[in-house]
């Protein structure tokens, strides 16, 4: 985003004020900066902020759709990386709504277009969420399409970005490699963490998610520092068929 432009640096300012405690200041700048905006693109980016600050989860959903309307009239290279935040925060707006089913479409969409976040420490947050939501949802989307619903068609509760791809990890493999953070974690072991947490965590079921978090969890296996135990399971799990 161009830093000089008004809606930008009003929506600075506002961010500024909300951590600085000052909520209503805060709604107000965004405010300030949905009324000045001179077009979609500028209209998207206070549409994401004014969503930080309604008051019922309703609200809250519709200024996350007019952000995610405002983009894709903008549908240019500007807005590529808004994308999965915009379904990520739509997922959470619908999670709140007691639409689950709803939520794991948008978040699955979040995940199609991940790798379009920018790189570094928010890129990360984006694919760490998206995981999360994936997983917290994944069991309300596996009864909707097992239903059959006349919903999974429609524009608003199904559509392109579903594709009933498994994504999450292999329950099995899931359990056990939680099994063994939760014994690095609860003996401060940062080596084993430093390298597991940040592919489990973002793991979204793509081939190169699975080569990621096999390559970390070997590189915990190769270092040689865990007991014997836990180095018999953390083999046994790399080798295992989900991670092939």
């Amino acid at each position: 985003m161009d830093p000089e432009l008004p809606v930008v640096r009003l929506c600075v300012a506002g961010m500024q004020a909300e951590a600085e405690g000052r909520a209503g200041a805060a709604r107000a700048l965004f405010q300030q900066a949905w009324d000045s905006a001179a077009d979609d693109y500028e209209a998207c980016i206070a549409a994401h902020y004014l969503a930080r600050h309604q008051n019922s989860p309703e609200e809250t959903l519709r200024w996350n759709q007019e952000c995610l309307d405002r983009a894709d009239r903008v549908g240019d290279e500007r807005v590529a990386g808004f994308y999965p935040s915009l379904h990520l925060n739509m997922g959470h707006a619908c999670r709140q709504l007691g639409r689950p089913a709803l939520a794991h479409t948008h978040f699955l969409r979040a995940a199609e277009r991940v790798e379009q976040a920018p790189e570094g420490q928010y890129g990360d947050w984006n694919r760490f969420a998206i995981a999360a939501g994936l997983r917290d949802t994944a069991g309300a989307y596996e009864d909707f399409t097992r239903e059959g619903s006349a919903r999974e068609g429609s524009a608003g509760e199904g559509g392109s970005g579903a594709g009933g791809v498994p994504r999450s990890l292999d329950e099995a493999v899931d359990g056990r490699v939680r099994e063994l953070v939760s014994r690095w974690c609860a003996r401060g072991e940062l080596m084993a963490l430093g390298l597991a947490l940040p592919a489990y965590l973002g793991y979204l079921g793509t081939a190169a998610d699975r080569v990621r978090l096999r390559s970390a969890l070997h590189m915990v296996h190769a270092a040689r520092r865990l007991p014997a135990d836990e180095q018999a399971e953390l083999g046994a799990v790399i080798g295992s068929a989900a991670l092939r």
